[in-house]
């Protein structure tokens, strides 16, 4: 067992005693000073290689009788010091999980031996390199979260004075190179034909699952927003349904809360999907929810693809690409190209940032096109100058 005298700091407003010894080919920096309860005189050490190094040392040690701050603690022994204080803010239920996975799998073992002082902007960022050559972006993201929240606590108590893994070199994971390549629709089912099959596929094992598919991709709606769904969110007298509710698993059991947006919002009934609303809330009470897998449970995207075999099912529609996700990818992307301005397909899609909505627009700009030939049409129009004579001011005459 470590002995805790090793790292110990002193004290806030204690005098220092600083010394320096020759050893081997470096030094000993060493500092002193008399405990205000004991009266004993504890020091702290550290080898170092040269004066600049030692006097870097005495620094810390100066700070911390100013501030109480340990600016000489790992990563580790910091993470292990606040407990749960970087998780505050955060989903319990959900986002906590994948954060805390990442920090003790992936952050700590690549960075908790070192100094919180010493982890610099570069060093995270051949670490997260690292990081995606072995996980995919989702892994990535839940790493590099719980790292950057770490850290803000580090500013906060003064152990660093600025957070370097926020000024990291900025990754987005696919959504700019996404819209450069076409946007989100590279993501989406090409046309309803093929979304017919793929439900079609999906039935064979159970209708319920046929029915998840369909709502996902026309209601351009995420799977535990389908599973939130309930009778009466159905408006059938302005054609809409109200998402507002997302279900799913959760830590702890069934999760039932916001939607990702935290914002209400409604998708209109399209004509294909109306007898399945009809026949889905026949016979149910408001309050029941519209949709529920075999065996009455919640349907996510992990039963429906290990329930449905996706990966060879899509597989074998030409669709290798295709993700759970990708059903709400392409909703939108169709609601899109049915000229659905841009405003309201961002209200239907929840997005906060319309620049997320405009990665679902075509990428040969024909919606621009349109726009020129609407307002080509308009200025070619002849004009009718009309001009009313003024008594007092009369025109004049050539």
């Amino acid at each position: 067992m470590a002995d805790p005298r090793k790292h110990q700091m002193p004290p806030l407003g204690v005098k220092l005693t600083e010394s320096t010894e020759k050893r081997g080919t470096g030094l000993l920096a060493r500092v002193r000073w008399t405990d205000p309860h004991t009266k004993k005189r504890p020091s702290r050490s550290e080898f170092v290689a040269t004066s600049e190094e030692a006097e870097a040392f005495f620094e810390k040690m100066r700070q911390s009788t100013e501030t109480g701050a340990n600016t000489l603690i790992t990563l580790k022994d910091y993470v292990d010091s606040i407990g749960d204080r970087w998780q505050r803010g955060l989903d319990p239920t959900s986002t906590v999980e994948g954060y805390d996975v990442g920090l003790r799998l992936r952050v700590l073992p690549a960075l908790g031996h070192l100094k919180v002082s010493r982890i610099s902007t570069g060093l995270i960022d051949r670490t997260i390199d690292r990081w995606e050559t072995e996980h995919g972006p989702s892994t990535v993201k839940n790493s590099i979260a719980p790292l950057v929240r770490v850290l803000d606590v580090a500013v906060r108590d003064e152990v660093i004075p600025s957070n370097p893994a926020r000024t990291r070199a900025r990754r987005t994971y696919g959504k700019d190179d996404n819209r450069q390549t076409g946007g989100f629709r590279v993501l989406a089912i090409p046309d309803l034909d093929t979304l017919n099959r793929l439900a079609e596929g999906c039935g064979e094992i159970h209708q319920s699952y046929s029915d998840h598919v369909m709502l996902c991709a026309l209601l351009s709606a995420r799977g535990s927003e389908v599973a939130g769904l309930r009778v009466g969110d159905i408006d059938w007298a302005n054609r809409v349904v109200t998402i507002e509710r997302q279900t799913y698993p959760g830590k702890g059991g069934l999760v039932t809360k916001e939607t990702k947006g935290r914002r209400t919002r409604y998708a209109p009934i399209l004509d294909t999907l109306e007898p399945i609303l009809i026949r889905l809330s026949a016979g149910k009470e408001p309050d029941e929810p519209l949709l529920r897998g075999p065996r009455r449970g919640v349907i996510t995207t992990a039963t429906l693809r290990d329930a449905t075999n996706w990966d060879a099912l899509v597989t074998n529609l030409g669709l290798e690409n295709l993700k759970r996700h990708g059903l709400r990818h392409t909703g939108a992307t169709w609601l899109a190209d049915s000229g659905v301005p841009l405003h309201v397909l961002q209200r239907i899609l929840g997005h906060a940032s319309i620049e997320t909505t405009k990665g679902y627009l075509h990428p040969d700009h024909r919606h621009l096109n349109e726009a020129a030939q609407l307002a080509n049409q308009f200025l070619a129009k002849p004009t009718r100058r009309r001009r009313k004579e003024n008594p007092q001011h009369p025109s004049p005459r050539l």
